[in-house]
């Protein structure tokens, strides 16, 4: 999960975001101050659910994962073979065996097709659900359920969480529902620090108490000042909320994958994706609305059939199948919707830039993957041609899974929002709900 840069020079390095926390923990009360809102709708009765975004940054093979065409030409089927799953008459690749034997909780989307065969683009289009636009940013996912949710998110906890970061942003909706960024990544069965949520640099609570303090009587102090309320950090509730939060031990305790026993910590094996897996169930378990997770290095112009059967395969098939399970064995699986994507997919033919080829950006077909919550797994949505090329029939669009993914949270993707200049948005424009896919 480290930086990957992609082939038009983005370099998917860990953002520092204005919901990040900081070292002393002065920051978050900053993220605070934007977080909360003046909003006094409530949800309008209906339960949301939690959610799980993971973004396989650079764009993944659909032809070698959850799309094979065995009986096409070979220079568009390469060298992988399908194998089955638990479910009969679906095949997946074989260097996804783990995903195999549970494909009976997960649903596969394909022949998903868009325009976009930019990097930035493509991504800004499936982390929103919304085609951009120059004159507007529209919010991720994790941002509107932080919004939706908001009356209802515990005080000592973030409300979204991005592991390490990502492409989920506010948008139009302000920094104040960005994630809280990690901006690292947990290791199996070793305690992770979050700056600001472990008081790193030998802060002590009973330190921290005395700055809080300092900081009071700093205010007071001031009183004879004109000034700015927004310069005082930390000084009015949102301070308040963000001693709340580093001095919490359920906090901490979400964040410590150490703590969790090794035979619920095996399956996720030892790289960083499958301990942020991890890390995503604690942080969901103690009630954290929405975790987004990157596993980066998809952009497979070269060598595409040697990255993938030696790393990024093995490494999501062991991650994401023990993302599932665990979900389920924790009674999760049922209220955390679950979505995994690149912002498109690869080249059917395969290209001659390296001595086994590799394949070129391709959004006309990609796949994507929906579990959890009143998602039926164990099925097929769409369908691609003979070569992966394009959609056999009619395609689906991001809006369509955007809207899709709303709804299995609990989330009226039709809402409005309002800009600053008072411009209605819908959530996702053009949406349109995958009837069976639930």
């Amino acid at each position: 999960m480290s930086d990957q840069r992609m082939c038009d020079g983005m370099l998917r390095r860990d953002w520092l975001r204005a919901g990040m926390l900081g070292f002393t923990g002065l920051s978050l009360s900053n993220a605070l101050r934007f977080e909360a809102s003046a909003a006094e709708a409530a949800a309008g009765g209906r339960t949301l659910k939690s959610a799980i975004f993971i973004d396989l940054a650079g764009g993944p093979s659909h032809l070698d994962t959850f799309d094979l065409k065995p009986d096409a030409p070979s220079e568009v089927r390469g060298t992988f073979n399908p194998i089955a799953t638990n479910v009969p008459g679906i095949q997946i690749s074989e260097h996804l065996p783990k995903l195999a034997q549970c494909a009976d909780r997960y649903a596969i989307l394909r022949g998903v097709s868009h325009t976009l065969a930019a990097h930035q683009l493509g991504s800004e289009y499936v982390n929103t659900g919304n085609r951009p636009l120059a004159s507007l940013e529209y919010p991720s996912y994790g941002s509107v359920v932080s919004c939706e949710s908001e009356l209802d998110n515990p005080a000592d906890l973030p409300p979204f969480v991005s592991i390490p970061n990502g492409n989920q942003q506010a948008g139009f909706l302000g920094v104040r529902y960005a994630p809280m960024s990690t901006n690292a990544v947990p290791r199996i069965g070793q305690p992770f620090t979050v700056r600001g949520v472990s008081l790193g640099q030998g802060l002590s609570l009973n330190e921290l108490g005395r700055r809080r303090n300092l900081l009071r009587d700093l205010d007071q102090g001031l009183s004879d000042f004109e000034r700015q309320p927004q310069l005082l950090e930390g000084l009015d509730r949102f301070g308040e909320q963000a001693f709340d939060i580093l001095t919490s031990p359920k906090a901490r305790e979400a964040f410590n994958i150490a703590q969790e026993s090794p035979a619920f910590a095996q399956p996720f094996g030892e790289e960083p994706f499958g301990a942020s897996c991890l890390l995503s169930i604690r942080l969901i378990e103690a009630g954290v609305r929405f975790v987004s997770m990157r596993l980066g290095g998809w952009d497979t112009h070269q060598d595409n059939f040697t990255r993938l059967s030696t790393n990024l395969l093995p490494t999501l098939d062991t991650g994401l199948s023990a993302l599932l399970l665990g979900l389920e064995q924790r009674g999760l699986l049922e209220s955390t919707a679950v979505f995994v994507t690149g912002e498109f997919g690869r080249t059917p033919k395969i290209n001659q830039r390296s001595a086994e080829g590799g394949r070129d950006h391709y959004p006309r077909c990609m796949f994507m993957l929906m579990a959890g919550g009143d998602v039926k797994g164990g099925q097929v949505i769409g369908e691609s041609d003979d070569t992966a090329a394009g959609p056999r029939h009619e395609a689906i669009t991001p809006e369509q899974a955007a809207a899709s993914f709303y709804h299995n949270i609990g989330v009226d993707f039709t809402k409005e929002y309002h800009t600053e200049t008072g411009r209605p948005i819908t959530i996702v424009r053009d949406g349109r709900l995958l009837r069976e896919l639930f």
